[in-house]
């Protein structure tokens, strides 16, 4: 415990110093470092994505470097104190966690509340925000969160109270009719329709993922990283042929994807 708080003490110090005496520290708000707490949110999505444990260190130093800037900017603007947030946080985990900590007006472990699962955790969580005053379940999702991101939070808080499907069989049902609905808007050519109808599948497939217990965003960025590592390598095989992409057909640019894949299979 000494050596987490003198470590986190040691930051506080060296913030403290750039604050006062380094001309770019001076000069940045609360405004100014959103757009940078986004990149570096980013990056160590990335470095998770990648498996990269000393990247995931890297960048867990430089988000709670951020955390200590923006709550010695409260300071400053007589806000809130760098105090304050972390025993605000810490007063949050407790209240939510009545399963770990009994209630202040239980005297023993007899009041803690009865939990079997993570799903009965997550459902008391919900229901005890709900207590405190959120007026929907669905409250507390970020507006700007990317669209994929925010279906998986809207779905999970949703299923909190119930609504949800039982089983995932009903799950694949409801994307094969969102699939047909799709085909039917695109029949009528009506751009609205067929905007609405994709969007239902998309907000379904995630759906799908989640009861495949796997992470849509994330899926889909390996399928990003797949597709740019073997476009790239097919640029490289027109280049080693005295090509270019632009002037081959898309059967030659095929018959050399279907090589690469072939090779990575075989890998």
């Amino acid at each position: 415990m000494s050596e987490h708080n003198d470590a986190f003490q040691r930051l506080v110090t060296i913030m403290d110093d750039l604050r006062e005496k380094c001309p770019w520290d001076k000069k940045q708000t609360v405004e100014t470092l959103r757009p940078l707490t986004i990149e570096e949110t980013y990056e160590l999505a990335d470095a998770i994505t990648e498996g990269d444990w000393k990247g995931i260190k890297e960048e867990l130093g430089d988000m709670l470097l951020h955390i200590v800037f923006y709550a010695r900017i409260g300071r400053e603007q007589g806000q809130f104190t760098l105090e304050e947030v972390i025993n605000g946080i810490c007063d949050k985990l407790v209240a939510r966690h009545p399963h770990v900590y009994p209630p202040p007006e239980s005297v023993s472990q007899e009041g803690l509340v009865k939990v079997t699962d993570e799903e009965d955790v997550k459902k008391n969580w919900e229901r005890l925000k709900l207590k405190e005053g959120k007026k929907s379940v669905l409250g507390g999702v970020p507006v700007s969160l990317p669209a994929t991101v925010k279906a998986i939070r809207l779905q999970e808080k949703a299923a909190q109270v119930g609504f949800e499907w039982d089983e995932t069989a009903q799950v694949w049902e409801k994307v094969k009719e969102e699939m047909e609905e799709l085909q039917e808007a695109v029949a009528s050519k009506d751009r609205g329709q067929i905007q609405e109808e994709y969007g239902d599948l998309v907000f379904s497939l995630i759906n799908y993922a989640r009861f495949l217990q796997i992470d849509a965003e994330n899926s889909l960025e390996l399928t990003n990283r797949k597709f740019i590592a073997r476009f790239t390598r097919m640029e490289q095989e027109a280049l080693a042929q005295g090509k270019q992409l632009a002037d081959m057909t898309l059967e030659e640019m095929d018959g050399i994807w279907n090589s690469i894949k072939k090779q990575k299979n075989q890998d």
